[in-house]
């Protein structure tokens, strides 16, 4: 069954940049819908952002323009540059496939304060 270590995580001012990077181990990476997912204290778990294996990508309204995700299939490794950060993105950041979860990881923390 295939896990994922979420890393990248961290304190950042508004309007600054974090990379997220997530690592998978077991199963087929690279056929995978694969999804960021954030989740805010107090509220449900919200998927920001996926891409299909072949390369397309969507994102919420929340942060279209702003964020992109991009995979590299060879190290079974997907990424979340974050840009233009707002106080609005502090969340736990998780990635996950998309449709058919996958047991979660631990997720990387992210705070967008001054």
């Amino acid at each position: 069954q295939v896990q994922f270590v979420e890393s990248g995580g961290g304190l950042v001012q508004p309007g600054g940049s974090l990379r997220l990077s997530c690592a998978a181990a077991g199963g087929l990476f690279s056929i995978y819908a694969m999804g960021w997912y954030r989740q805010a204290p107090g509220k449900q778990r919200e998927l920001v952002a996926h891409i299909i294996s072949g390369g397309s990508t969507n994102y919420a309204d929340s942060v279209k323009g702003r964020f992109t995700i991009s995979r590299d299939n060879a190290m079974n490794t997907v990424y979340l540059q974050m840009n233009s950060l707002k106080p609005e993105d502090t969340a736990v950041y998780y990635c996950n496939l998309v449709g058919r979860l996958a047991p979660w990881g631990q997720g990387t923390q992210v705070t967008v304060s001054s």
